[in-house]
């Protein structure tokens, strides 16, 4: 199960990815746009993911429970789970 460890894991992979990308991208008069187009990719990639999973981990809106319903007693009401 993921957890807040998750996100530090994460970033240190992307900026272990990052660095590789700095290092490795092609020599030539496109090296900047190379590592510029790498390393924003890999930015985003990690917002969208990490966004993704905190709205998983912490929701705003709490779920309700679906199987909840009225029955009807001849005396009481009660909910039937």
């Amino acid at each position: 199960m993921a957890n807040g460890y998750s996100l530090l894991v994460g970033f240190i992979v992307v900026v272990a990815i990052s660095g590789a990308a700095w290092f490795f991208s092609p020599k030539g008069e496109n090296q900047t746009v190379w590592r510029s187009s790498l390393i924003l990719t890999f930015v985003a990639c990690y917002l969208m993911w990490s966004i993704t999973l905190l709205a998983q981990l912490y929701p705003l809106i709490a779920p309700r429970r679906s199987d909840l319903r009225l029955e009807e007693d001849s005396n009481a009401i009660r909910f039937a789970f």
